[in-house]
């Protein structure tokens, strides 16, 4: 079975049970908006209500915390994969850029050794990136 958040699991374990968002607040205490943010991972239960909480879903704490914070879909894995694809792109970028401009008779050996520069290092980066991963 694939890893759930919280949210998700909270939300399918009270629709199992056929209750709605309100009947599961009247019962925890809360309100029905405190239940519709846990349910889209906005917040969480407080942990001192968690044994309440699995009692009324009908599974232990523990199978409710079987659950993950979806990392997939957030905006830091998100930027982490475009500076990656930037900094392998650009090496490549770089190297297209000396080759047409060398073709073309429009660049110096100076500006050229920097470009190539700049590609070699992100490429660097990018490896040593990897490498941690």
């Amino acid at each position: 079975m694939k890893s759930k958040t919280l949210g998700i699991m909270i939300s399918s374990l009270r629709k199992q049970k056929g209750m709605t968002q309100l009947e599961l607040a009247n019962l925890m205490q809360v309100t029905d908006k405190a239940v519709s943010k846990w349910e889209r991972d906005i917040s969480c239960p407080d942990i001192n209500a968690l044994p309440k909480l699995a009692e009324i879903l009908g599974v232990s704490v523990d199978e409710l915390m079987q659950c993950k914070k979806e990392e997939e879909n957030s905006p830091k894995s998100d930027v982490k994969g475009i500076i990656d694809t930037i900094l392998k792109a650009i090496p490549v970028a770089m190297g297209v850029a000396v080759v047409v401009l060398s073709v073309l008779t429009e660049l110096e050996p100076a500006s050229a050794a920097i470009l190539l520069g700049i590609g070699v290092a992100s490429g660097g980066i990018a490896g040593l990136n990897s490498k941690q991963e």
